[in-house]
């Protein structure tokens, strides 16, 4: 075996920079508009107001840790309701299964936040140094003084926009007005600024710099995607046995037996990805269609017809190579892994939105004192110790009364008042301790432990809640 073979293999291969060129058609339009409105509720939610009332924030989207819960506009979620969180996110991942199963990486070219702020910082690339030729000219020119300008300039506005990044996430977590006020006086809490300067810093560097490179080697969906798609999974490709053999020259002998495809590079020139798509499916292929948009153009110029690159499934293949016309689209898209996902998906969402509606405005969570179980007081009854955490959701103080069902020898003793009835601040909880008693001669073995429910009530509309735990007791 000569010394070559033994050469041990390269995992990873240095980055070798693309510069995409500029291109126009409708994929690269439905892109500007994504990232647009993206970019644009990213940006601008945490600056919607929305009045709930005294004693509440009053921003629409707000992840109020300090209290532990969750405000989107009419919606408020308690700590004991993260299973609204859970069910979103589970939501999310079937959506994303069921978008990639139709559609292929649709997410990634179009959604994805690596995406989107790619192109965003391609685009203060170009309006800086100009389209590929100019950018590629610029790359491999020596420094001077003109390379640092526009390459400082290019730097300073992508910084402007990862810091703008960064910025918009804080935002999310406490008032915006109050915290840009305390940002800009220097008066914010160190997290604030530290949680700036790592999102900012990692904006900047894979928007900038790493771009492809993440979705290759950090982004684990290339890798999975494979699991949700099949033969008829909608996807970008090219229609090689229309495309080849390709050629540049129409005018030379034998000419005529060429297929569409010149060879012209546009479809690679416009890739972010830097692949050429005509070498088939291939893991960093994002499928952005803009290959779609560079090709049409370059078909519409020469008189052929458009879609030589198209989206498509590999179903249509044969169906395409015999002459006959692809299935409709529709079908594709319909079958029964997506409508599987879609049900699910949809018996999620509705689940959501009935548990959303059904919940009461007022709960309660009961928690025995174990150490001791009980206490014998001095006249001969036994008393249980309970925390009982309160919940008015109403946007005013409430009264709540406390009472016990299980044993009708039972009563309540209210910690700190000598009623059995607790005032709880609006839109808030409160833990209260409970004394649960039973009389001298009426409590139950210590081994035959008392099932019993804590009631409570809201005295001003009669709403009620319940929460089961146990009385315990050292019996006669």
């Amino acid at each position: 075996m000569s010394s070559t073979d033994q050469t041990p293999q390269r995992l990873y291969s240095a980055r070798e920079p693309i510069f995409p060129r500029r291109v126009s058609g409708p994929f690269r339009n439905l892109k500007w508009w994504i990232m647009a409105l993206t970019l644009g509720v990213y940006y601008l939610t945490p600056w919607i107001r929305w009045d709930r009332g005294p004693n509440l924030p009053d921003q629409a989207v707000l992840v109020d840790l300090a209290n532990r819960r969750f405000f989107m506009f009419w919606i408020e979620i308690w700590p004991h309701e993260f299973y609204f969180v859970a069910g979103l996110l589970i939501m999310a991942g079937l959506g994303l299964f069921l978008f990639t199963s139709a559609l292929g990486r649709v997410w990634c070219g179009y959604t994805c936040p690596q995406t989107v702020w790619t192109d965003l910082f391609i685009l203060v690339e170009r309006w800086v140094e100009g389209d590929r030729n100019k950018r590629v000219k610029l790359w491999n020119a020596k420094w001077d003084a003109r390379k640092v300008r526009l390459r400082v300039t290019k730097w300073v506005l992508w910084l402007m926009i990862a810091l703008a990044t960064g910025g918009a996430w804080v935002f999310y977590f406490t008032d915006a007005p109050t915290l840009l006020k305390d940002l800009v006086t220097f008066t914010a809490h160190p997290v604030a600024y530290t949680t700036i300067a790592v999102l900012a810093a990692t904006t900047f560097v894979f928007g900038g710099f790493m771009r492809e490179q993440v979705c290759i080697y950090m982004c684990p969906w290339p890798r999975i995607q494979a699991a949700m798609m099949d033969e008829d999974t909608i996807t970008v490709a090219y229609r090689d046995w229309r495309g080849e053999p390709r050629g540049k020259h129409r005018k030379a002998e034998g000419a005529d037996k060429l297929g569409d495809c010149i060879d012209c590079n546009a479809c690679v020139n416009v890739c972010p990805m830097g692949i050429d798509i005509r070498d088939g499916q291939q893991l960093a292929c994002i499928t952005c269609a803009l290959c779609i948009d560079a090709c049409d153009d370059v078909m519409a110029k020469i008189g052929k017809p458009r879609g030589l690159i198209d989206y498509m499934a590999l179903t249509d293949e044969p169906r395409e190579r015999a002459g006959n016309p692809p299935k409709s689209v529709w079908k594709h898209i319909f079958r029964t892994r997506t409508i599987l996902y879609t049900t699910l998906w949809s018996a999620v969402g509705i689940a959501l939105v009935v548990a959303l509606f059904i919940r009461p405005d007022l709960d309660l969570t009961v928690s025995p004192v174990r150490n001791p179980i009980y206490v014998t007081m001095s006249d001969g009854s036994i008393r249980n110790t309970y925390d009982v955490r309160l919940r008015n959701k109403h946007g005013e103080v409430r009264p709540f009364r406390i009472t016990v069902s299980g044993d009708p020898a039972l009563r309540v003793q209210v910690e700190g008042t000598p009623y059995q009835v607790v005032d709880v601040p609006a839109d808030t909880s409160k833990l209260q301790r409970v004394y649960v008693i039973a009389p001298n001669g009426s409590a139950p073995a210590l081994d035959e432990r008392t099932e019993v429910r804590i009631w409570v009530e809201d005295t001003s509309n009669g709403d009620r809640a319940s929460a089961e735990t146990v009385f315990n007791g050292k019996g006669n």
